[in-house]
């Protein structure tokens, strides 16, 4: 079976980095700043949909723009190791060590994934990666699709984990299992939407249903 992470505000606790270099990059380019919810509404969008959301009123060289000057601020806002949340280093080598194969779809650029996991010591530890902006934008479930088919595995071998509406959308588009973690941007409420297996509060709880999920499929 595979696991499937979305990263920032699942994994890493990366949300107020990610509101920070938003509202900064509004504040350089001198556009109204969007409320620190509205931010955390969009973690887990690829960055163009992000920003079309979050200023629909400009035109596509100012969002450009935005992204760039965006990209700008988060790279100088989280220069030093990235902040996992805790708990998750430990869950990945037990999951590694109960033969789960491990991968990551997020939101973030491929360049941004890159380093972050680099900066981790990460580069080579995961099996598969996805990013936004070398497939679709979640919710649409093709950066599923491919990591599936470049693993050999089906839905029903894969479960999602993920805090956001973006990720556990994203799973049942795919025909996959997701589980939700309540620590990240959208409430466990709006989770449940998705019906999920279970949105859990900690990390930690996420081994023994994936044990129960590994099990059940023989």
């Amino acid at each position: 079976m595979i696991v499937i992470f979305d990263w920032d505000g699942t994994l890493c606790d990366s949300v107020d980095g990610i509101v920070f270099a938003m509202r900064a990059a509004a504040e350089e380019l001198s556009v109204a700043a969007p409320e620190a919810a509205a931010v955390r509404n969009i973690v887990g969008l690829g960055l163009p949909q992000a920003i079309g959301q979050l200023f629909p009123a400009s035109v596509p060289d100012e969002q450009l723009a935005l992204a760039q000057a965006y990209s700008r601020q988060y790279v100088a806002a989280t220069s030093g190791p990235v902040p996992l949340f805790a708990g998750a280093r430990e869950l990945l080598d037990d999951l590694r060590g109960a033969g789960f194969e491990l991968a990551v779809a997020t939101g973030k650029s491929r360049r941004g994934l890159d380093r972050v996991l680099a900066g981790a010591g990460m580069s080579d530890f995961f099996d598969a990666t996805r990013c936004a902006d070398e497939t679709a934008s979640k919710p649409d479930p093709m950066m599923l699709h491919q990591i599936l088919e470049e693993r050999g595995r089906t839905a029903g071998q894969a479960v999602m984990v993920g805090d956001s509406e973006y990720d556990l959308a994203m799973a049942r588009n795919a025909g996959m299992a997701s589980i939700g973690v309540s620590f990240g941007v959208h409430s466990p409420e709006r989770l449940q939407r998705h019906e999920p297996l279970a949105v859990v509060d900690q990390l930690s709880a996420l081994l023994p249903l994936l044990e129960g999920a590994l099990a059940s499929t023989g």
